[in-house]
């Protein structure tokens, strides 16, 4: 597959891309929060999934309509789910340093580890971040989209990142006979900021070019992947976008963003979209502390914005962007919200408990009330131009 890098050479534009991308400007809130908070998570339902494993960021392998799949595992019908993972460090921050995608399947008889979803050395990068997976027609075929962060082999880990995918064949026990990955696009350095080697790690700060999710456009029957990216127009710290590709018989082709927070918002992380009663409804998640200062003080939470066809304009959910929320006094507990064709607001046990102490004054913390583990599962309620959690 040839690979699409779009129409402009490297460098910054002077001016942000054209009408098909949608600002998102949220007004301040005054210190209310008109959305929805997440239930508080309870110490019986922050364990560990699996022992000697933190997993977070979690998507399903799921039809091309969005809906996730039942595939057959061991004589029974299971879903199979994609975890971020890693060894319970100390230090929970240490494990986007050594991430690889678990493979795991859900069913009548619980949860069901299946390992590693890759192959030992098969992922470009030195470590596997998020993505999405789809289900073929024939049933069988399955292909990854993934993040491939640094380099395979790299003396240290560096926050490069690349899009690539891979396909494999649904076996007795989860996936086999993996084909070569391929990369998808690359940052052209004109609507998005290419992310190098050189680029630093610090929390809030990072520039993006992850989390590809594909989607098949209902009304046109294109394909498409929307990911989390930086602005290349824009020299502000805060310069987040959703960015947007399309298959063409040349391969993945770079378009203008969907949606910009340039002043507002350093990280719109794992977009994703659904369709509901004919209209788009674009999701993503962010967190309190990559907002600028000038901005509005939004919680950590689910935010969106919908629109009538997929190129926007958009507005956003609710008025201002916010679905739903951590609640006030555990504004850490989950986070990274996947969002499935069941209408299922998945995510992942942060900091809990943590009863107004900061990591900060309290280190054992760290540890002692990071959960990564799946959070409970809710459900959103779609009306119009509004989505809230279902009571």
């Amino acid at each position: 597959m040839k690979l699409e890098v779009g129409n402009h050479g490297p460098g910054r534009a002077a001016n942000p891309p054209g009408a098909t991308t949608t600002a998102w400007r949220p007004t301040p809130l005054a210190g209310q929060v008109p959305a929805d908070r997440f239930p508080t998570i309870p110490a019986d339902q922050a364990r560990p999934l699996l022992p000697g494993l933190d997993l977070w960021d979690c998507w399903p392998l799921a039809h091309e309509d969005g809906h996730t799949a039942a595939v057959m595992l061991g004589g029974e019908s299971r879903s199979l789910w994609f975890f971020l993972s890693a060894p319970r460090f100390p230090d929970p921050a240490d494990r986007h340093a050594h991430a690889r995608i678990r493979l795991l399947s859900r069913g009548a008889g619980g949860w069901r580890d299946h390992g590693p979803a890759l192959p030992d050395g098969w992922c470009p990068g030195s470590r596997e971040w998020a993505g999405s997976a789809v289900l073929g027609a024939d049933g069988h075929t399955v292909t990854l989209y993934l993040t491939a962060a640094g380099r395979r082999g790299e003396a240290r880990p560096t926050f490069e990142q690349r899009l690539f995918e891979g396909g494999a064949k649904l076996g007795p026990d989860g996936l086999a006979a993996w084909r070569e990955p391929e990369e998808l696009v690359r940052a052209d350095g004109h609507h998005y900021l290419p992310v190098t080697a050189r680029e630093e790690g610090a929390p809030g700060t990072l520039k993006a070019f992850r989390d590809p999710f594909w989607f098949r456009d209902p009304a046109t029957g294109g394909e498409h992947l929307v990911f989390t990216a930086s602005a290349a127009w824009s020299a502000d710290p805060h310069n987040g976008v959703v960015g947007l590709a399309t298959r063409t018989a040349r391969g993945w082709t770079l378009e203008a963003p969907l949606v910009e927070a340039v002043g507002v918002n350093n990280e719109l992380e794992r977009p994703q979209l659904v369709v509901r009663g004919g209209r788009y409804y674009l999701f993503w998640s962010t967190q309190a502390h990559t907002f600028s200062p000038r901005a509005p003080g939004y919680p950590t939470g689910l935010y969106g914005m919908v629109a009538d066809r997929l190129r926007g304009p958009w507005r956003p959910l609710n008025g201002h962007g916010l679905v739903a929320a951590n609640p006030a006094d555990e504004p850490a507990q989950a986070y990274s919200w996947c969002v499935t064709g069941e209408d299922e607001a998945w995510s992942f046990v942060d900091y809990w408990g943590m009863a107004g102490r900061s990591l900060a004054d309290h280190p054992d913390c760290r540890r002692g009330q990071f959960g990564g583990t799946p959070a409970p599962v809710l459900r959103l309620r779609y009306a119009g131009d509004r989505v809230r959690l279902e009571r």
